[in-house]
C-alpha cells in the first residue's frame, strides 16, 4: 500500500466554517448571481498567502472573482486582510445587504447586493488580469478544493496510517 507524498501543494481546506446568519443569507444571493453570470463558485477558500476569501469564482474563460462579503459596518471596519485578495483574483468584489451603507466600501473594488433570494453586480469591478503562473496556480487550487469537498460528501473520512 502506497503512502501518502509529503506535498508542498496549497492546502485544500474540506470543511466549510459555519458563517452567521446574515452572512450566509449574502452569500447565498451572491452565489446565485455568479451562476446567472456563468461562474462557478465555492465558499470559504484558502489562499496561498493563508487568507481564506469568502467566495472564488470560476468562469469558462479561466477569469477568477474573488467576493468579500461584509455583513456589518462593524465587520468591515475590523477586517484588513481583503487588498491581499487582489493577488489571487482578476476582479475583487465586495458583497453586502441592500441595507448596508455602501458608500463606506472601497470604489476600487466592486459591489454586488445580495439577501437570500437574488444579488445583483450594481458596480463591476476593475479588471486586474493575472500572470499565467499565479492563475494556473489558483484554478489548480480551486479545483483541488472542489474535488476534496465533493470527496468528503461522497465518502466518509479516511483515517491516516500512523
Amino acid at each position: 500500500m502506497t503512502k501518502p507524498s509529503d506535498s508542498t501543494a496549497p492546502r485544500t481546506e474540506i470543511i466549510e466554517p459555519p458563517l452567521r446568519p446574515a452572512a450566509r443569507e449574502i452569500l447565498r444571493g451572491v452565489q446565485r448571481v455568479l451562476k446567472v453570470h456563468g461562474f462557478e463558485s465555492l465558499s470559504e477558500v484558502v489562499l496561498a498567502n493563508g487568507r481564506r476569501a469568502d467566495v472564488m469564482a470560476l468562469d469558462a474563460r479561466g477569469e477568477i472573482w474573488i467576493v468579500e462579503i461584509k455583513s456589518s459596518i462593524a465587520d468591515f471596519r475590523s477586517d484588513h486582510k481583503w487588498p491581499e485578495y487582489r493577488d489571487y483574483c482578476d476582479r475583487l468584489l465586495f458583497a453586502v445587504a441592500p441595507e448596508f451603507p455602501n458608500e463606506i466600501l472601497p470604489c476600487d473594488a466592486g459591489l454586488i447586493l445580495a439577501d437570500r433570494y437574488e444579488g445583483e453586480i450594481v458596480r463591476p469591478a476593475p479588471e486586474a488580469k493575472l500572470t499565467a503562473a499565479r492563475r494556473k496556480a489558483v484554478t489548480l487550487a480551486f479545483a483541488r478544493v472542489a474535488a476534496a469537498r465533493l470527496m468528503q460528501s461522497l465518502e466518509p473520512p479516511i483515517p491516516a496510517e500512523v
